[in-house]
């Protein structure tokens, strides 16, 4: 996968207008078909309802069934087998690797999703769209360090000036990057990993990792029982807490800045027409609309322009904290992770 450029989402994030769906009068065109979209679930769905699918519908006659979860196994199972039931789908990064370097997708029709080309080049892949963006980055407990503020990875390592528990993901995926990035390896020269060097790094803060945390819920209850005063999180998790009172914050400095993406399966039965629906996702004025309840944004031109200062601040698109994150490389991780796992699992029992 290409690399991200801190121009491009700069530019994207600052520059361009509302976009109309190519083709309104597409009724016809339409032939009444319904895709169908394969996404995540949960109340996101809800909410991807009420701003995309049925203004699309109403619009374009075309009908819009969502079905949940995602998954990669039933991806492939439906591309072998020819029985395909999805027009459109939900696809990380490592599985949008898995997806082309197997065959299991339709190359994207530009043409009909983003004829003008305002998108930077790292959304408009050839076979895959970024439909949102998410970070992995420091949360830190604000009432712990007597009134000053960690600004980096280095910080989080250093246990003499902020003292107190840590909490980490369990996986060494991302964990062996803030590793080096505490141990001051520039982030534009992170990958290839230097992995002896990063599990070096991650020894000397081991035994403080109070929990290695699995789950989105389990991350952000550390912090707010204070069980740890300083742990990773998605960043989508801390605004709410930050309206509840909770004394919390997020480091941008050295965030991993993540893709996620909407593809049309091989095989799809009515991929024009999930292509027309791909189109939705340039509008920046619905693009604000849900970030209102997903903190993920992707790229709609002028999305940042519609959204209150206090709010785009907490993005991973704002200028501001794209220029001091990395962009995760997931074809590092999908050729490595299975040796890296192994020795990670190793690790964690030494």
């Amino acid at each position: 996968m290409t690399g991200i450029s801190r121009r491009d989402l700069t530019r994207l994030a600052l520059g361009g207008s509302a976009l109309l769906l190519p083709g309104v009068a597409g009724r016809a065109w339409a032939q009444a078909a319904t895709i169908t979209v394969n996404g995540s679930g949960g109340s996101l769905a809800k909410s991807l309802e009420r701003i995309y699918e049925k203004p699309f519908t109403t619009q374009t006659g075309i009908g819009v069934r969502a079905t949940a979860p995602v998954s990669l196994a039933k991806l492939k199972a439906m591309v072998e087998t020819g029985n395909m039931e999805w027009d459109l789908t939900e696809m990380g990064g490592a599985d949008m690797i898995e997806g082309v370097k197997n065959n299991w997708l339709t190359e994207i029709d530009w043409s009909i999703v983003d004829p003008d080309a305002k998108l930077p080049a790292i959304a408009r892949q050839k076979y895959g769209m970024v439909t949102s963006t998410f970070s992995t980055v420091i949360a830190y407990r604000t009432d712990k360090f007597g009134g000053k503020a960690p600004k980096s990875w280095a910080d989080f390592w250093d246990l003499k000036a902020f003292p107190g528990p840590r909490a980490l993901q369990d996986s060494p995926v991302q964990n062996l990057e803030f590793a080096l990035l505490a141990d001051d390896v520039p982030a534009d020269k992170l990958y290839p990993l230097d992995v002896e060097r990063a599990f070096k790094k991650l020894d000397q803060i081991k035994r403080n990792v109070v929990t290695w945390w699995s789950t989105g819920a389990q991350q952000v209850q550390l912090l707010v029982d204070g069980e740890a005063v300083m742990g990773t999180v998605w960043n989508g998790r801390v605004p709410p807490l930050k309206k509840e009172g909770k004394p919390v914050d997020i480091i941008w400095n050295g965030g991993a800045l993540q893709l996620s993406y909407w593809a049309v399966p091989k095989g799809a039965k009515h991929p024009k027409e999930a292509m027309r629906y791909m189109a939705t996702r340039l509008d920046p004025v619905k693009g604000a609309e849900l970030v209102k309840d997903s903190p993920y944004p992707g790229f709609a031109p002028g999305l940042i322009e519609k959204l209150p200062e206090d709010v785009a601040k907490m993005l991973p698109i704002h200028p501001d904290n794209v220029q001091v994150q990395y962009t995760f490389n997931p074809d590092y991780w999908s050729e490595h992770r299975p040796k890296l796992s192994e020795r990670w699992a190793a690790w964690l029992l030494a």
